[in-house]
């Protein structure tokens, strides 16, 4: 016996010792329990991590675009409205537009963009293709153009072009080779092809040629003006708010990836809901099975607990007992749980690969969801022996001593 420690935590122990099987299950139904959200919550925080870099490595999270322009009547009498063609037009005053939107602190990156539509001709092959006019220095802070090169390098000087392996394979061109560009407005410019890249969407390869902003202003008739301003956000579930915000601020259009990938969104926030309806009923099973194992003991216990009750032991120390009962198995659960979800995850990035032998995402175990799951299942265990811890508390002794 330790004279130091507290009566309460003497008596939990004692009674957790000796029911120890009981213990032993309910702690081990705990980590189960804790293991499963802890799992579940690195699982799902790296498989969303994946999907999104997967959705953002091709495009911004805002684009900032010139207003449509106004729909005329298509007769005078009839007041029928036929929408206008829209033309490749620049952004009024983008230089100023980016110095505002470089101060702002929700925006991480700024590059304006001249974009628009090309051919792409190499010998007897030729390709519709988008022209997108970039400063690397800028547009790489948004989408990791830079480290999706699989041959050469991104350099685009005057003359240069970066293009993506789909292309380069459907035109027969590789780095170092030369490639003529026509666009629309008639400007015909030849480019030597310094780098090949893959954003890893056979969509986004094929169709897209990088060149110098300079150059594309000059071949899409937009001489010292931009076609749109593509944003980079310190927090991009905040896009769409954003982006309302800056259509009212400078009247351009704002389109956030979560309104161009709506469906997407939609179906992770429809995983989130899942996931913690799932934690929450887990969470729920955990609390119940503590509370029916301590029901059980205070029932088992009564005679005991009449005798300390006559020998002067307080209410308020049997109620904390069976309080730091629930605690100390909460406790010991989620350590366990924790464990069990560090070797489930281990186990996991083992078997799932990819074809290639790779990973098939990162997953990591961060240590605030230990902590959290932690101290939610400790305070889960007390929670549930609430009830108990009431019940044995309120014993008569003389009732308890007689059976």
């Amino acid at each position: 016996m330790h004279p130091w420690l507290p009566f309460e935590w003497i008596a939990a122990t004692r009674f957790l010792r000796e029911g120890r099987m009981q213990s032993l299950l309910i702690i081990v139904g705990v980590g189960v329990g804790v293991s499963v959200i802890v799992f579940m919550s690195a699982l799902l925080t790296g498989l969303q991590g994946n999907l999104l870099k997967r959705t953002l490595s091709s495009q911004a999270h805002i684009v900032l675009l010139p207003p449509e322009e106004i729909a005329r009547p298509q007769r005078a009498d009839a007041g029928v409205l036929q929408k206008q063609a829209q033309r490749l037009r620049s952004i009024d005053q983008w230089q100023n537009i980016r110095a505002r939107l470089a101060a702002m602190p929700e925006i991480a990156a700024v590059s304006p963009v001249a974009s628009g539509p090309a051919f792409a001709v190499r010998g007897e092959a030729n390709k519709s293709v988008t022209l997108l006019g970039i400063e690397p220095a800028h547009y790489t802070r948004i989408i990791a153009l830079d480290e999706k090169i699989v041959a050469g390098s991104l350099r685009l000087n005057a003359g240069e072009a970066v293009i993506g392996n789909e292309l380069a394979r459907e035109l027969g061109a590789g780095v170092g080779d030369k490639l003529r560009l026509n666009s629309a407005s008639g400007a015909t410019d030849t480019l030597t092809i310094t780098g090949l890249f893959d954003l890893g969407n056979k969509g986004v390869n094929a169709p897209n040629v990088y060149v110098g902003l300079r150059t594309a202003q000059t071949l899409l008739d937009l001489v010292g003006g931009v076609s749109s301003i593509d944003l980079g956000l310190v927090d991009i579930y905040s896009a769409e708010t954003i982006a309302r915000r800056l259509t009212a601020e400078t009247g351009l259009q704002a389109d956030s990836w979560i309104k161009t990938n709506a469906q997407f969104f939609t179906a992770l926030t429809s995983q989130k809901v899942s996931s913690n309806v799932i934690r929450f009923f887990v969470g729920l099973s955990v609390a119940f099975g503590i509370a029916s194992v301590l029901v059980v003991s205070v029932v088992q216990r009564a005679r005991e607990i009449g005798i300390l009750r006559a020998m002067g032991t307080t209410r308020g120390q049997i109620l904390r007992t069976f309080l730091l009962q629930g605690g100390i198995v909460g406790l010991c659960g989620s350590l366990l749980g924790s464990l069990l979800a560090w070797l489930f995850l281990s186990l996991w990035q083992t078997l799932a690969r990819n074809p290639d032998g790779t990973p098939m995402f990162a997953i990591t175990v961060e240590l605030w969801l230990v902590l959290v799951s932690a101290a939610g299942a400790t305070l889960v265990g007390i929670l549930a022996a609430f009830i108990p811890a009431r019940r044995a508390a309120a014993l008569d002794p003389v009732v308890a001593i007689r059976g």
